[in-house]
């Protein structure tokens, strides 16, 4: 296992090189000035889209799930352990400044969301069973030719691994020794893995039984659970934040302070501050990895616009606001400074507001949000394994895919960290390559689109229905 940790450490530290931050972060600022940043305008519009204002139009639409269940599944992969233990992370090993640079991908990664979700739906493609699919293998497939299938295989590969249940299970299943395990007497911190093994399989067979509904089931599942859990996480961390609401404005003042020196943690190595806020953004909100692309690619709709429209809402609500309230809590009690990693490390903020029961807190929420990101997490993997070998792989994609959740409930959480970031880099490459060459396509139907709305060409729909029980046809 040392060994193993030693080289996808060495895997993840190669792939992390200075000219993936710059593809990353200077392709969402090129999207920016490419964009003339036209959508940042129509965050109205966004929501009414979202709300199921536009969804009742005449003629045959592609997909099957509606805007709101196409992000409610994206942000299932994105609202989850990587805004609570990736925050962790980011903060224990880059220190406080890190999170400056991780708000840098979120506001980039609006214009990136918008430009790779219309993609998702303007290049849509038709799998070896005639189902028509959406994802950056396809975008590249019908986008570019396939002349760049190799691109499109480079993605579908690392997509098989980068989604992939270890991370969040093997958090869990953590918390869950930690909290409930160990103070029972069921577990010790010594001697845990048959309790970690034993619960491994329990999750396994219970997520088995919602991920074989594939995208409808998992969307959802999602739509029901997602929003709820956000708005009981920020309550909770409202409170928290009010109970020490004297120390925010120094702990915002020490964010910007150390993003350019350093020095909290890192000690003032500014690059590897800015390496860790990237990492752990992109991990936070997956701009520019191209897997929310493969749930926002299964939208109902024919308008590419409308679902980069909608898309770019995640990094907002991942990022800016879900991400910088656990940072904060994070910094105003100083639980950052103790020797606690991960998940273990929130627990331990939250205990200090709600003693007694504060741990108990967060392990509701992990519960909820590692969970649906493994749901969204099988959908994604399994697409990219029928793109590789044909859609009937799928369903032994899937089998391995929850065996893996036992297995991630025993594995070593720095072996995990570094598998993630570095096949989050390989994925990021055939994502913003063939994004940043198809851009003039994006452009142009967009300015299309916001013609048409602006001269009034779509009828709203005035009833609306996020749950997307209703009727769903658009034009």
């Amino acid at each position: 296992m040392e060994q193993i940790e030693i080289a996808l450490a060495a895997f993840a530290d190669f792939m992390w090189g200075p000219p993936l931050v710059v593809l990353l972060v200077g392709g969402g600022l090129f999207f920016m000035v490419h964009s003339r940043m036209m959508h940042f305008r129509y965050f109205t519009h966004a929501f009414d889209l979202l709300r199921g204002k536009y969804n009742r139009q005449s003629g045959d639409v592609a997909g099957d799930i509606t805007h709101y269940r196409a992000l409610a599944t994206a942000l299932a992969g994105t609202i989850g352990l990587g805004n609570i233990t990736g925050v962790a992370v980011a903060i224990t090993v880059g220190g406080p400044g890190a999170v400056f640079w991780m708000w840098v991908t979120a506001i980039v990664g609006i214009s990136t969301k918008f430009y790779t979700a219309s993609l998702a739906i303007l290049y849509r493609g038709y799998d070896d069973s005639g189902k028509l699919q959406g994802g950056p293998m396809y975008v590249i497939t019908e986008g570019l030719g396939w002349k760049w299938l190799p691109l499109a295989w480079m993605f579908a590969v690392a997509g098989m691994f980068g989604t992939l249940p270890v991370f969040q299970i093997n958090q869990l299943v953590q918390l869950v020794r930690d909290v409930v395990a160990i103070p029972a007497g069921i577990a010790s911190a010594d001697d845990h893995l048959a309790f970690d093994f034993s619960l491994g399989v329990v999750l396994s067979v219970a997520l088995f039984s919602i991920a074989v509904g594939k995208v409808k089931r998992v969307s959802a599942v999602a739509a029901k659970l997602v929003p709820g859990m956000v708005v009981f996480y920020l309550l909770i961390t409202g409170f928290l934040l009010l109970s020490n609401i004297a120390e925010i404005p120094a702990m915002f003042a020490l964010i910007f302070t150390d993003a350019f020196t350093g020095e909290a943690v890192s000690g003032g190595v500014l690059g590897a501050v800015i390496l860790i806020g990237v990492q752990r953004g992109v991990f936070s909100n997956e701009a520019g990895l191209g897997t929310e692309s493969l749930a926002h690619g299964a939208a109902k709709t024919n308008e590419p616009t409308r679902e980069g429209l909608v898309a770019m809402l995640g990094p907002i609500v991942d990022t800016l606001i879900v991400c910088t309230c656990t940072a904060l809590a994070l910094l105003v009690t100083d639980a950052w400074r103790g020797d606690a990693i991960g998940v273990t490390l929130t627990s331990q903020a939250y205990e200090q507001v709600f003693p007694g029961f504060g741990a108990y807190l967060v392990l509701l929420m992990v519960f909820v949000l590692s969970t649906t990101t493994v749901l969204t997490y099988s959908y994604y993997g399994s697409k990219c394994m029928g793109f590789l070998f044909g859609s009937k792989s799928e369903k032994y994609y899937l089998w391995a895919y929850m065996a893996l959740v036992t297995a991630g409930a025993v594995v070593s959480l720095d072996a995990v960290i570094s598998l993630f970031d570095g096949v989050y880099a390989t994925m990021a490459i055939p994502t913003m390559i063939s994004t940043i060459i198809l851009a003039p396509k994006v452009r142009a139907v967009a300015r299309d689109y916001f013609r048409r709305l602006d001269a009034g060409e779509f009828e709203s729909d005035a009833s609306s229905h996020p749950s997307g029980t209703n009727q769903v046809q658009e034009n």
